[in-house]
């Protein structure tokens, strides 16, 4: 690990990242990008491929754990770990009695972070503006699937997992939502609340084996094409600002365990409209306070990664 500050900026990071992952529609990926650690992330999954775990009796331990990042990698998943547990609950009782606080805060997080990830493209070219053109179409798309149910068992788990560890990659994408989408959601943030190992195990297994496939893949596209993926992805987060856009009318519920209600169908509206289709105050205030926040908390990730990234080149 280069510094103290680059420590702090990964525990930072993880710990946001595992908040933005229990909240179907927010992605982690997201804040990884804006925190200038995603294509390290990115590379350093690239790097569990067969041949390099297989000289692991030739090149010791420590040696393959250099190659794979491993103390960023541990840093990282140590903290989102600790904040999916610790926060799990509390994001919980956000989404259901405080709504608005909690869209308002990652709706500005992502305005911001699609500004700063679209300031990274060097040129505009027609082939850049077809692949944000596509990222925007196929985020809005997602956000309007129809949610399926799926049983849980093992291999549902492990499948889950798979599909969802891809969208969690991809900034825009959420993993949670994909979960939401398929009908596992409540099922793991129950598992995740009663630290149901066997489950998650299973569900960890599929994300595991998911992101190494999906980084080699993504490793490519930013070596070779790294303007058109930083579109693509530019695309993903613009497209999904519908399903964070903090005033929305809950057209279906999904059930839980414990009696409480997941929203699955939901419609965007205008604060006013969110006011008489509810009866609830919109908090028009309150909604920027906690926006500006959002985009705070994004300016001040990009600049840890820019003082860091200063440091870096002056040794």
């Amino acid at each position: 690990m280069r510094n103290t500050g680059d420590r702090v900026r990964i525990i930072i990071t993880g710990l946001v990242m595992g908040i933005a992952e229990v909240i179907p529609g927010v992605s982690g990926g997201t804040i990884a990008f804006v925190s200038g650690i995603y294509e390290r992330l990115i590379m350093a999954f690239h790097q569990f491929r067969p041949e390099v775990l297989l000289q692991l009796p030739r090149l010791g331990a420590g040696e393959i754990w250099r190659r794979v990042d491993g103390t960023f990698l541990a840093l990282l998943f140590a903290a989102m770990g600790v904040s999916i547990v610790g926060f799990a609950r509390a994001v919980s009782w956000l989404l259901a009695n405080e709504p608005i606080i909690i869209w308002s805060f990652f709706f500005g997080l992502v305005v911001a972070s699609c500004f700063i990830v679209a300031g990274q493209i060097r040129q505009v070219t027609g082939a850049i503006v077809s692949a944000g053109t596509t990222g925007l179409i196929i985020g809005l798309i997602i956000t309007q699937l129809v949610p399926m149910q799926l049983t849980p068992s093992p291999m549902t788990l492990f499948a889950g997992g798979a599909v969802a560890v891809c969208a969690w990659v991809l900034p825009g994408m959420s993993g949670s939502f994909i979960l939401l989408i398929i009908g596992l959601y409540a099922f793991v943030i129950e598992a995740v609340k009663n630290l149901d190992i066997a489950s998650l195990a299973w569900l960890g297994l599929g994300c595991a084996l998911g992101l190494m496939a999906f980084s080699q893949v993504l490793a490519r596209l930013f070596r070779w094409y790294r303007n058109e993926t930083l579109a693509l992805l530019t695309g993903f987060m613009t497209g999904s600002l519908v399903k964070l856009w903090p005033w929305k009318v809950t057209l279906s519920y999904q059930m839980q365990a414990d009696g409480s209600r997941i929203p699955l169908m939901q419609e965007p509206v205008l604060p006013m409209e969110y006011l008489s289709a509810t009866g609830a105050e919109p908090q028009l205030i309150l909604a920027l306070v906690t926006a500006t926040v959002g985009c705070g908390l994004v300016m001040l990730l990009d600049y840890l990664w820019l003082a860091g990234h200063r440091a870096q080149s002056y040794r």
